[in-house]
């Protein structure tokens, strides 16, 4: 089972999704229609192995509320996830037990290599 967490507003979301010709059963999350439950969110720091592996901290309310300066907690991580989906790292790939977190090229290049072997 392949599945991914995206935001269809997000370019590099959209590159990455065509970069990685993922398979036609792939699951697809727009995570700004539809919003991430607390049961994924588990299922993601099950995989990832903490809530903080897929917090973004580029997102533009970490900064406006000052996140940065403060000493965030596992669970203030997930609690802020689950408010607003622009504190969720993106894309979030889950292929059967694998994850695979963020945009960047290494990430990336893992995520296509276990697309296709």
């Amino acid at each position: 089972m392949t599945k991914i967490y995206y935001l269809s507003t997000c370019d590099t979301c959209k590159r990455i999704i065509k970069e990685l010709n993922l398979p036609e059963d792939t699951i697809m999350q727009d995570i700004k229609k539809e919003v991430i439950t607390n049961e994924q969110v588990e299922e993601m720091k099950s995989l990832s192995g903490s809530y903080e592996s897929l917090f973004s901290k580029r997102a533009r309310l970490y900064k406006e509320r000052g996140l940065k300066d403060m000493e965030l907690s596992e669970d203030d991580y997930k609690s802020l996830i689950l408010e607003h989906y622009t504190f969720l790292k993106r894309p979030v790939i889950i292929i059967d037990k694998q994850i695979f977190v963020g945009n960047s090229k290494k990430v990336t290049e893992a995520t296509y290599k276990a697309l296709h072997p």
